[in-house]
């Protein structure tokens, strides 16, 4: 891999993989302490419908996910903060009917099978110099939030009643967060496909909890996991000769069950 990263299509790969690492880490530090893991798989599978719209009409697809996964994680943020369902609740609402709605929208066109394949799987080494520049745009933007509203964020995660008594506004913050990982969610796909996203925004945060006393480790942890598994998978994609994405998924699963192992050895000689 090394020798390939002379060319332009393997640094493109690098830089996108370090910025989607950096970004899943962040938010899904917040979406793992919130109890909110199963937000990624939600709104990547919301992005089916708006992908599959898109090819439908035969634009590109993710000029209408984009707004499609939008819309529908401010939705699953309204239901959260409006009604007396849970969150896991409004995500499957609105996952089976982002599903549905997809499936409808794929049978209505004759040749669907290798668009759909190539948005469900994603291919970050064929990514162009655009989708370099938005997940790096993205990434900045997740590492201001994080700066900006760590705090008032780490607070609310822990205890949403006492922070809304000292002034924090949970509920702007809450919408705000599905937003940015609606946002992310969306332009990831393309680099690593709707089948694999959610995985992203959970097992690096994952990993980084069994070893993490602090909110302010976690995040740490959560964003370098997020970093290394994504270039050592691309690494081993390509010297493999095997897909990218589902590389990068396996070495965070890899790091999450040595984090596991680690935490019981640490335990039992403590």
């Amino acid at each position: 891999m090394f020798e390939a990263l002379e060319y332009p299509f393997a640094q493109r790969a690098l830089i996108a993989a370090l910025a989607i690492g950096i970004t899943s880490g962040i938010y899904g530090a917040f979406a793992v302490q919130k109890k909110m893991s199963f937000l990624g798989a939600g709104l990547s599978h919301a992005a089916f419908g708006g992908v599959a719209l898109g090819l439908l009409l035969g634009i590109e697809p993710l000029t209408i996910a984009l707004p499609f996964t939008i819309a529908v994680g401010i939705v699953i943020a309204y239901l959260k903060e409006n009604s007396n369902l849970n969150v896991d609740a409004a995500i499957g609402v609105m996952f089976s009917s982002s599903v549905a709605l997809g499936v409808v929208f794929l049978s209505m066109k004759d040749s669907y099978t290798a668009d759909a394949y190539a948005y469900l799987f994603g291919s970050i080494l064929s990514i162009g110099e655009l989708d370099v520049w938005v997940g790096a745009i993205t990434a900045i933007i997740a590492v201001t939030f994080a700066v900006f509203f760590w705090g008032a964020m780490a607070y609310e995660a822990f205890d949403r009643e006492l922070a809304e008594s000292d002034g924090v506004n949970a509920k702007r913050l809450n919408y705000a967060l599905i937003f940015l990982i609606s946002l992310s969610v969306a332009i990831s796909i393309k680099l690593v496909g709707i089948a694999l996203i959610a995985a992203f925004l959970v097992i690096p945060a994952a990993a980084a909890k069994m070893f993490s006393k602090t909110f302010f480790a976690l995040t740490l942890s959560s964003v370098a996991i997020g970093a290394v598994s994504s270039v050592v998978g691309l690494f081993l994609s390509y010297d493999l000769d095997i897909p990218s994405g589902a590389t990068i998924i396996l070495t965070q699963t890899a790091i999450f069950l040595l984090s596991f192992a680690a935490s019981k050895v640490f335990r039992l000689s403590v």
